[in-house]
């Protein structure tokens, strides 16, 4: 019998975690990063967690932009991650919203957040060991779809998201 060993992960909301929440966001040229915010997922990568990002993009739903800038603006986050030396393990996002006007997006999704379901598909793929896992967020939707995955959700609101990390990982 082979088994897997398990790492824990850290999951990442992006708008207001990761980058500044510009509402609606599908530019590079308007992404700014949260301050200490490559530094964390560097922090991250070091302490040997999965770092993982988990974002609602109902902007998609809503016709605002095309999924294809969702994945544009996420490859270009991961190049600006390998700059500093860090790494996202994978992206999630989930386009879809209950009063979306595009029909095709117009669904409740258990991917959508507060449902955990990003957050469990990601746990289904990597060997996430679970009991070590947390999620950073800035709404209380966060916060939900981290106990319903069974991991503990952290609320960020404010500061440096390194500073947050390099204190939250020595409790961990």
């Amino acid at each position: 019998m082979t088994t897997t060993s398990t790492r824990p992960a850290v999951f990442f909301d992006r708008d207001g975690v990761l980058n500044h929440d510009a509402g609606y966001l599908s530019e590079a040229s308007k992404f700014k990063w949260m301050e200490g915010a490559r530094e964390a997922v560097k922090l991250v990568n070091e302490a040997g967690y999965f770092a993982f990002v988990v974002t609602n993009q109902s902007g998609v739903g809503r016709g605002f932009y095309e999924e294809s800038d969702v994945d544009a603006l996420h490859q270009w986050m991961a190049e600006e991650l390998a700059a500093v030396g860090a790494h996202i393990d994978a992206f999630e996002y989930c386009p879809d919203h209950p009063e979306a006007p595009i029909e095709r997006y117009r669904r409740d999704s258990h991917r959508r957040k507060p449902g955990p379901g990003m957050i469990t598909d990601l746990m289904q793929r990597f060997p996430v060991a679970t009991e070590k896992s947390f999620l950073i967020g800035d709404q209380e939707r966060d916060l939900e779809a981290a106990r319903a995955a069974g991991i503990r959700g952290l609320l960020f609101r404010e500061g440096n998201l390194a500073t947050f990390v390099r204190e939250t990982l020595k409790l961990a």
